[in-house]
């Protein structure tokens, strides 16, 4: 005779491969939330880095926008925006994004200023 199976473990099987199957949606989601955060302070820096760039070239009398992309990698460089009033420039950089749309939305932008030399404005 072949003994039936009670307790707890009786109806539980497959209950690993059931939970194994619901848990990879949420980390793989978690890992590209973490992927984003890294994304967007990582072009904070380098629009920051940017945008001083380009006030020392303002400041020497040189045009900004050279100066801002020769400041960022290549990924970048095709992301940024440069305006200038004045001594005033600000950079705004898309971070890198698995999806587009959430990059336009995670714009981040960087301001410096830098007195121009007499003449320039």
């Amino acid at each position: 005779m072949v003994a039936e199976r009670r307790g707890p473990a009786a109806g539980e099987r497959g209950q690993a491969t059931v939970e194994l199957v619901a848990g990879i949606p949420a980390l793989v989601l978690a890992g590209l939330v973490a992927f984003q955060l890294l994304a967007v302070g990582y072009a904070a820096s380098l629009a920051g880095d940017a945008a001083e760039a380009g006030a020392m070239a303002v400041a020497a009398g040189r045009p900004a926008a050279p100066a801002v992309r020769a400041a960022l990698p290549g990924w970048a460089r095709g992301r940024v925006e440069v305006a200038r009033a004045g001594g005033a420039l600000t950079v705004r950089l898309a971070p890198p994004s698995p999806f587009a749309a959430i990059a336009d939305r995670l714009e981040v932008t960087s301001s410096a200023w830098a007195r121009p030399p007499a003449g320039d404005g």
